[in-house]
């Protein structure tokens, strides 16, 4: 999934909801096309200098489903300060620094975090984390995207636009 702290995972009929999210996932991740640079320009417009340097080091894949993230978590919360934007359209970078393509995620996700590359990869929203923080990224953000903010209504808003 995503950058957002999830529940805990899913056992017995619940999985099939993850399985159908995965599906979901690996069908946008499969084209390698860039976003169009309508969203690149609001993307942008969302981030400091620093979170848009490091959304840029994004796959395109990656950079696809964070606006698209970020338009859903804005529809759902229109009110949105700048900063939890921010943290819909970062809450996958962490996952820029396993270096990994496709169909190594395809890998990782079904027999584990085997590979240093392949934990990164799976420890992405820690390591997000950590990379936002060095970017001096707004403490909303960090907050959103670690687990530790208050903000329920946020928190919420967050997660359900993530899980498509």
């Amino acid at each position: 999934m995503g950058g957002i702290p999830q529940r805990p995972p899913a056992v017995g009929p619940a999985v099939i909801p993850r399985a159908l999210h995965l599906v979901r996932r690996f069908r946008g991740a499969i084209s390698t096309a860039p976003p169009s640079a309508a969203d690149d320009a609001w993307a942008v417009r969302q981030l400091t200098a620093t979170e848009s340097a490091l959304w840029w080091q994004m796959m395109h894949q990656d950079r696809r489903h964070s606006v698209m993230v970020a338009r859903r978590f804005v529809e759902r919360v229109p009110d949105a300060p700048r900063a939890a934007v921010a943290a819909a359209l970062l809450h996958d970078v962490g996952k820029s620094e396993s270096r990994l393509g496709v169909w190594a995620r395809v890998a990782t996700t079904i027999v584990g975090p085997r590979t240093s590359r392949w934990r990164s990869y799976h420890d992405h929203e820690r390591v997000g984390v950590a990379m936002l923080r060095e970017a001096a990224s707004d403490p909303l953000t960090l907050a959103l995207l670690d687990g530790s903010s208050p903000d329920g209504r946020l928190v919420e808003a967050l997660r359900a636009a993530d899980d498509i």
